[in-house]
């Protein structure tokens, strides 16, 4: 493997030592399923090997995991954050070895993998903090002598299926509430990103060895579909948190909710940034670009759509447009470089897939798509961020690609027209509006405004930071994950009432005297 950039090192750190087929299920020595292949999308080359979960592998991290959580439920809440915060210096101190595994295994830039780590730092602080303040409420009982509150307990395992885009903090937004919560995870990473997995559960599994804990507090299962079906069809799990496609999300909300179990759902983008009159350029250029090239597009809170009214269209385009010749392409762990490559041929395809169909429907191409070919391109998944001038109703624009094609779309009028073409897509996951106006800014966050889950003014669509809770609507599912309140939906809610009286009266006045 060419170790220019200090992977050899970074695996052997991480207890990925060497290309093996040991098992990815995280608490066994080896399963007895068909053999995963990672491939770099950087260089080509093959990093590693893992097994796949088969049902009887299943079945012993299933059983693992919850006989863990009758005795994880028993500590509290603010020991489980100690573990936490052990966790997140675990990962303080692994934090280059694993940013440059994402970015090698992943292809998004070092810098990216490393932020990627860092939101895996945060939440686990946040959650630290969080082990302390998991409230509940008192209220006052219509019936003399009685008292009324809500609290919190412990759900139980948690299903986590993750999206290869971002392989780890994802996995760390909800694992580290689930386990301050008192629950316990099974994760199923992408089986594009499985090293990542793999390596994650290698550090967490030091920290609940030093200190004397089950190691089915965190599990991983590695695979494709089946064996998330296998968790959304577990009764034994009672939330599953699943990230990925709309497509997606619809077959896990379906099959969870027919068991009664309960979805958390990340799901496609289609984000938009409106550009007014007023807009500064200064700050447009640099958060439409990044948006719509970081991780080459292959965020779900990427640009996808820009929103320019007419009287600065021209402008910003000629802004944007020069901005894209500047952008350098290339083997994302060196730092020279903006944009890495897609994850692999398939996703490839989709893009010219993409530029062809919003050609067929009248798109002007600005920026020229394609595939680099030859030198450091051999991989095959290299390609150029393209931008087309197009409409918001054209069918592919409709749709999200998880690719750096960017949309420029006008708008006349007042900023309620941009307003309307901007939520008039089925996904509704981020959003944002450059403007120096504040009567602007506040329709475009009033009740009338974005209909997004994230509305940004005066900063780009992508990226988020971890003290609010990240989440969108409509296709994008619903789901909140990360800060604010988010930890709710790992706890499940109890109402108590205690009478201390010597009688029992009904609440609204009922008698029944016997």
């Amino acid at each position: 493997m060419n170790d220019t950039f200090g992977i050899t090192k970074a695996l052997k750190e991480l207890g990925l030592n060497e290309i093996n087929e040991g098992s990815s299920t995280g608490n066994e020595c080896f399963s007895s399923g068909d053999v995963i292949e990672s491939f770099s999308p950087v260089t080509g080359e093959l990093i590693g090997k893992v097994k796949c979960t088969t049902e009887s592998d299943y079945e012993k991290v299933m059983v693992s995991a919850t006989s863990a959580f009758k005795h994880w439920r028993t500590i509290p809440a603010p020991k489980r954050g100690e573990i936490v915060r052990q966790f997140g210096d675990k990962l303080r101190e692994h934090k280059e070895a694993l940013g440059k595994l994402v970015s090698f295994e992943m292809g998004k830039s070092y810098q990216e993998g490393l932020g990627e780590v860092q939101e895996m730092i945060d939440i686990c602080d946040f959650a630290v903090g969080l082990s302390r303040q998991l409230h509940g409420l008192t209220m006052h009982s219509e019936r003399p002598n009685h008292r009324m509150y809500e609290q919190y307990h412990a759900l139980g395992v948690v299903g986590i299926i993750s999206a290869f885009n971002f392989p780890v903090a994802v996995w760390c937004w909800n694992t580290a509430l689930a386990w301050i919560c008192g629950d316990v995870c099974v994760w199923k990473g992408s089986e594009k990103t499985p090293l990542c997995s793999v390596a994650c559960q290698n550090l967490i599994a030091e920290v609940l060895e030093d200190n004397d804990l089950p190691e089915g507090i965190s599990c991983i299962v590695t695979g494709d579909y089946r064996v998330g079906e296998m968790m959304t069809s577990d009764k034994r799990m009672p939330l599953i948190s699943a990230t990925g496609s709309s497509r997606m999300g619809k077959i896990v909300g379906a099959r969870v909710a027919e068991r009664f179990g309960k979805s958390l759902l990340e799901l496609g983008g289609n984000n938009a940034i409106i550009i007014t009159p007023t807009a500064d350029l200064k700050i447009v250029v640099p958060g439409a670009v990044f948006g719509a090239v970081g991780t080459c597009g292959q965020r779900c809170t990427s640009t996808r759509r820009l929103i320019i009214h007419e009287s600065v269209y021209d402008k910003v385009k000629d802004a944007v447009v020069g901005a894209y010749e500047q952008i350098k392409i290339g083997n994302p762990l060196d730092e020279n470089n903006h944009v890495g490559p897609l994850i692999d041929k398939d996703a490839v395809t989709m893009y010219l897939s993409a530029l062809k169909h919003a050609i067929k429907e009248g798109g002007k191409i600005l920026v020229e798509g394609g595939v680099l070919k030859g030198g450091d391109y051999e991989s095959g998944c290299y390609v150029k961020p393209a931008i087309v001038e197009a409409k918001n109703s054209f069918e592919i624009v409709q749709h999200e690609t998880f690719a750096p094609i960017l949309y420029l779309i006008k708008y006349k009028g007042d900023v309620e027209n941009a307003i309307v073409i901007q939520n008039d897509v089925p996904q509704g996951l981020s959003s944002s509006i450059m403007t120096s106006t504040i009567k602007d800014a506040e329709k475009f966050l009033s009740y009338a405004g974005s209909d997004c889950g994230i509305a940004n003014v005066n900063i780009g669509t992508s990226g988020a930071e971890i003290g609010g809770a990240f989440g969108g609507e409509k296709e994008t599912g619903g789901g909140r994950e990360s800060g604010s309140d988010a930890w709710k939906i790992y706890m499940r809610r109890q109402t108590n009432t205690i009478n201390y009286s010597d009688e029992l009266p009904l609440a609204q006045g009922i008698k029944f005297d016997l």
